[in-house]
């Protein structure tokens, strides 16, 4: 089964939700970046958790989902768009296996106290950016709070991933379900019941459990119907050309620094993890063109160079 994100609502519109199975896309990341079971838990959490969020923007909008902890894993990111896409990172990928008495990994504790941010990308609107404490670090019970204390929606937030012993994804998802604005004592009472009987995410998707299923299980026999359905991937906008473009805004001088202790300039990709190396004849190019700048000299796209550099190796 393929990863993907359905969006509901009850017929009575009391309570919208969202589920999402994201186990390749978890997967994709603890490839990209080696991650040790804790740090693939914790990245694989807030992946999931943007994904979600990401689905709840208007088209062409973005969120960006960090956590700033004070725990051993340091900064952990995701951003996501509507279109189900996502790319994430934790700082310390290599991280020592913590686990709780029952046995399960203990991402609070690789988290430890500090702050949530969701930051809204929108088009012709300045980024708007929401801040809480977190209250648990486990990720999900801290995106309950943000979306209750920040956005003052009443809400709960389930994410699981499941590491086998190889240390690979067996399983990974979640879900988002809030309250509407006339939503009835009753209705929360019910959902409330659910939520309370609800086993683990993960244990849910490791049993095959699809996004529409597990909404079943929130849902209860409540009345709904699915209003979307989207594919979920892990996709990095990272590229050649933007690593050139970045490489230019370090300065001459930094960039004559680096030159001439390495002989080239490679630039990692945090997200992705992905390698782009220049060669000391693309760097020399470069800073010619930052010098003709310097002068004054009518500006030249500088990724456009390096585009007509690849047209003519090809060539």
């Amino acid at each position: 089964m393929d990863d993907y994100l359905i969006r509901a609502i009850t017929t009575n519109k009391e309570i919208r939700a969202l589920a999402v199975k994201s186990t390749d896309v978890v997967r994709e990341a603890q490839q990209r970046h080696q991650t040790t079971p804790v740090a693939t838990a914790a990245l694989g959490r807030v992946i999931t958790g943007a994904l979600l969020t990401g689905s709840l923007v208007k088209s062409g909008d973005e969120i960006v989902l960090k956590i700033k902890g004070s725990g051993p894993a340091g900064k952990i990111v995701a951003d996501a768009n509507q279109k189900g896409e996502v790319r994430g990172y934790i700082a310390n990928p290599n991280l020592d296996l913590y686990q709780k008495e029952s046995g399960k990994l203990d991402v609070a504790k690789a988290v430890g106290a500090g702050e949530l941010s969701l930051t809204k990308i929108m088009r012709m609107k300045e980024p708007y950016t929401g801040n809480v404490p977190l209250v648990s670090g486990e990720i999900g019970e801290d995106l309950t709070y943000y979306f209750t204390a920040s956005e003052q929606v009443p809400s709960a937030v389930g994410l699981g991933v499941l590491v086998d012993t190889d240390l690979s994804v067996k399983a990974a998802g979640g879900f988002i379900i809030q309250l509407l604005p006339d939503a009835s004592e009753e209705t929360i009472e019910i959902l409330e019941n659910n939520l309370s009987k609800l086993s683990s995410v993960s244990k849910l998707i490791e049993a095959g459990k699809t996004p529409e299923e597990l909404l079943e299980e929130l849902f209860g026999d409540m009345d709904y119907r699915i209003m979307a359905r989207k594919d979920v991937k892990f996709k990095c906008r990272c590229s050649r050309e933007r690593s050139y473009e970045l490489i230019a805004g370090l300065g001459t001088e930094e960039i004559k620094s680096t030159l001439a202790e390495q002989g080239e300039i490679e630039v990692r990709c945090h997200f992705c993890n992905k390698n782009y190396k220049f060669e000391k004849k693309e760097i020399e190019k470069l800073l010619a063109e930052l010098e003709l700048k310097a002068k004054g000299i009518p500006e030249v796209d500088t990724a456009q160079i390096l585009i007509d550099e690849n047209k003519e190796n090809k060539n």
